[in-house]
């Protein structure tokens, strides 16, 4: 992990999220406080669990930006869940436990990639000794797989007297075997250096692939099937015969096949999962969204009651419990979750109390005005704007956003947020959509490759739907 400072942490989130500073602060203090903790001693560590977060705010403002670009500068494995899709076992969902082995999944995923990278250069050599192999007939001058091994002893008498080894006379002197191997081995080299110039890319060659087998299904949207579908794939995958097929392929395409066959023999899976378990146990984020969703009062009933449900099962997720994955049991102690909702119609007190208990940090986040559109659109390294301009590049078409033009865009945006559904700087990719149709369509088509998006131009091509309120509402 980076031992990055909450100063310097805020500052790279600077870098893509606009505003919103309060929650800033908290994750990098939280992101911190996870370093901290890595250089304590064991028997300290034991006692210290981390601190989650809720992130209270309309949609759009940052929350789940906020908890991907912070996972990424943790180099930790990250998911993202919405709160609704699970639900106590025997209503309709998915078990609660899913997401600790989806965390597993993004672990190997990461340390799998990592591991690509140390032994790309050992890959790429045996992938290249077999592409030789397939591109070089075996040598016709070769000894025969059946004739009998000469003793030195008996090559001399052989050699004294003038006579042929064998019977039939059709085996080769021990010199012809030098020079045949000696005249293969130039041969080899000469094909080597074709293929390093690319010569050989359109060549066809023959593989061996292995098929794998078809994945099991045990209806694992029902809650507590998912472990049993698991041991039922590992069962037939070792007990289930390897399915083989031969493919024609170029060699372009041979070296794709091969590189990814060299990567998995030389990778220890064993070792990978070992530590992609360690990895999400310490270093993990599980990033909860709509977790307003499954707020229901005490008095709730009907569909309430799988409310209540889906926060009872989550509570020892939160609090600390162990998991069993197919890769092995998962202690979800140090975890770090960070849950967000818009919390419109309900509060984080409606929550059960032993879960509120668990997310003792708590930061609101404000809603996006019209100087918050414009920075979005101009400061990010990868802003809106500089998307598009560099979409349309690709049509040798050099857009460019005028002052005005960005000041017009931001007031629509804020303009329409306020008179509809607040989705904060969502509305900005639809009013850009909108704004971009024609350009986009007739850019592979038009002469003029320099245009300019100013005010005027922004106001003439949505003036007429945001004249007519109901037709704003579906189109931005």
């Amino acid at each position: 992990m980076q031992s990055l400072t909450p100063r310097q942490i805020v500052a790279e989130l600077d870098k893509y999220i606009i505003g919103q500073d309060p929650a800033k602060r908290a994750v990098a203090i939280a992101l911190r406080n996870r370093w901290r903790w890595q250089q304590l001693p064991d028997d300290v560590r034991r006692d210290i669990t981390p601190k989650n977060i809720i992130m209270i705010g309309p949609t759009g403002v940052g929350k789940t930006e906020i908890s991907r670009r912070l996972a990424k500068l943790s180099d930790a494995p990250f998911i993202k869940i919405e709160a609704t899709k699970y639900t106590e076992v025997g209503y309709y969902g998915r078990d609660v436990e899913s997401m600790v082995r989806d965390l597993v999944e993004a672990a190997i995923a990461m340390v799998r990639e990592k591991k690509r990278s140390t032994i790309q250069e050992e890959a790429q050599r045996r992938v290249e000794e077999r592409l030789l192999d397939l591109l070089i007939p075996a040598s016709t001058t070769s000894r025969k797989k059946n004739s009998p091994k000469m003793e030195p002893l008996e090559l001399l008498i052989k050699a004294a007297t003038g006579e042929r080894s064998g019977n039939d006379g059709d085996d080769i002197t021990e010199a012809e075997q030098e020079h045949a191997a000696d005249r293969s081995s130039r041969t080899r080299e000469r094909f080597r250096e074709k293929l390093k110039a690319g010569e050989l890319e359109d060549k066809q060659v023959e593989l061996r692939i292995e098929s794998r087998l078809t994945p099991v299904h045990v209806m694992s949207n029902i809650g507590g099937m998912e472990q049993m579908e698991m041991d039922l794939q590992n069962l037939f995958d070792k007990i289930g015969p390897k399915q083989t097929s031969h493919r024609s392929v170029p060699v372009r395409k041979a070296r794709e096949i091969l590189l990814e066959q060299e990567l998995e023999s030389l990778m220890d899976k064993d070792a990978i999962n070992e530590e992609a378990v360690r990895l999400a146990e310490t270093h993990g984020v599980i990033f909860i969204d709509e977790l307003d969703k499954i707020c229901g009062g005490e008095e709730s009933r009907g569909p309430d009651v799988s409310r209540q449900g889906v926060q009872r099962d989550l509570l020892p997720i939160i609090e600390g419990t162990t998991v069993q994955t197919k890769y092995g049991y998962v202690k979800t102690d140090q975890v770090l979750f960070i849950a967000a909702g818009a919390f419109h119609r309900s509060r984080p007190a409606d929550l059960m109390p032993e879960l509120q208990g668990r997310f003792p940090i708590r930061v609101e986040l404000q809603p996006l005005t019209r100087d918050d559109f414009i920075r979005i659109l101009t400061e990010p390294k990868t802003s809106l704007t500089r998307q598009y301009q560099d979409l349309l590049a690709a049509d040798t078409i050099k857009l460019k956003f005028s002052k005005d033009g960005i000041e017009a865009i931001a007031d629509i945006a804020h303009h329409v947020n306020q008179t509809t559904q607040n989705i904060g700087a969502r509305r900005l990719h639809t009013i850009l959509e909108r704004l971009l149709e024609d350009i986009s369509f007739d850019a592979p088509d038009v002469k003029k490759k320099a245009l300019a998006i100013d005010g005027d131009y922004v106001r003439k091509k949505l003036q007429d739907i945001l004249k007519n309120e109901d037709l704003s509402k579906f189109i931005l």
